[in-house]
């Protein structure tokens, strides 16, 4: 999306779509919960089957726990409900349900808008991103340790490993009372709720369905936050010429997905009008971006273009956009070979032979 003139007043647009309704929360916390229960007993139950009618079963409850999280998510941004408290108390239990701790997820998040896209602070709520220049600069064991995060098979099958079973169990750095309180609340209720579970139908049996659904849900999670913010032509700037807006409606994707998927991830697709007004509800987020002509013209990526993402790694500031780790060594071998060539010409040794 182009620099145009008052861009800061799509702000405004999607300002009559940012008050929740109540009727329009309760209808899909039951036709989110609801279902992803049914499945998760159907699950079980079909054990007793074949563990074949078991994993697509628990690949469709991911779906409901992503969907889940979406409530969760909006409860952090106090934009589920009309009243703290209610956004506070269903936050809290949504998150047990995806193993996310709410005041910890909440501030961290903030954290996030407040410095999506800027240079100079990077480093909470967000992934690990290098520039060119940065990772050139790095030591080897640095250079090293990026590429084995920034590979697929680690990010998106170790990651939700770590950051949902390990990183959300810990309290952060610095956290604040409020916090760390949040954050043992959570662990409590986990380990009651997975104890009640384990007594009721047997730790083999929980694990066979749980497992599946924390792993497929948790990959979900990391890739949409990934493609949504990891896309060739986005938007990152230093904190002199960062801009919020900008970084809302260029540094964010909307990633069209089909209808399904989009009812399924709770319309985060439409993250870039989500991050230019995070009290936007999910449910009228799409609302929102057919309000406003100049947000149906940002970065659009598909369930099929997205899968190129995958390749982009560093953020090239010359040139502003995403380049892969193969860029980068092209680069460097053409400008070794440039100047080796430019020795051999003006080589003195080599011109007297």
């Amino acid at each position: 999306m182009s620099h145009q003139p008052g861009i800061a007043s799509l702000k405004k647009h999607v300002a009559p779509y940012e008050k929740s309704n109540t009727r329009s929360s309760l209808l899909q916390l039951l036709n989110t919960v609801g279902p992803l229960l049914l499945l998760w007993y159907g699950a079980y139950f079909s054990l007793s089957v074949s563990y074949w009618l078991t994993l697509p079963l628990c690949i469709v409850a991911s779906g409901f726990v992503v969907r889940t999280f979406i409530i969760f998510h909006d409860c952090c941004h106090q934009s589920f409900f009309k009243n703290r408290l209610a956004n506070d108390i269903l936050g809290t239990i949504t998150g047990v349900m995806t193993l996310c701790p709410y005041e910890q997820w909440k501030n961290s998040h903030s954290i996030h808008h407040a410095t999506s896209s800027n240079l100079d602070k990077r480093g909470i709520g967000d992934l690990w991103m290098l520039t060119v220049d940065e990772y050139l600069a790095a030591p080897l064991w640095h250079r090293v340790a990026y590429r084995f995060y920034r590979n697929p098979l680690v990010m998106f099958g170790l990651g939700p490993i770590f950051v949902f079973l390990l990183q959300y169990r810990f309290n952060r750095k610095g956290a604040r009372r409020k916090e760390r309180l949040g954050n043992y609340l959570t662990n409590v209720l986990l380990v009651a709720l997975y104890a009640l579970l384990i007594w009721a139908i047997g730790w083999q049996a929980f694990l066979l369905v749980q497992g599946p659904i924390t792993m497929v849900s948790g990959m979900l999670g990391i890739w949409l936050f990934y493609v949504q913010h990891t896309f060739e032509d986005s938007y990152f700037e230093n904190e002199a010429d960062w801009s919020y807006v900008q970084a809302a409606v260029e540094g964010s994707s909307y990633y069209k997905l089909p209808k399904l998927l989009q009812w399924i991830t709770g319309n985060i697709g439409f993250h870039h009008v989500h991050h230019l007004s995070p009290k936007v509800p999910n449910y009228n987020l799409e609302k929102a971006h057919e309000a406003a002509p100049p947000l149906q013209h940002v970065t659009t990526i598909t369930l099929g273009t997205s899968i190129s993402t995958l390749r982009l790694h560093l953020w090239d500031e010359g040139k502003k956009t995403f380049v892969s780790f193969r860029e980068v060594t092209r680069r460097l071998r053409a400008k070794k070979d440039s100047v080796a060539d430019h020795l051999h010409v003006h080589s003195p040794s080599l011109q007297g032979e």
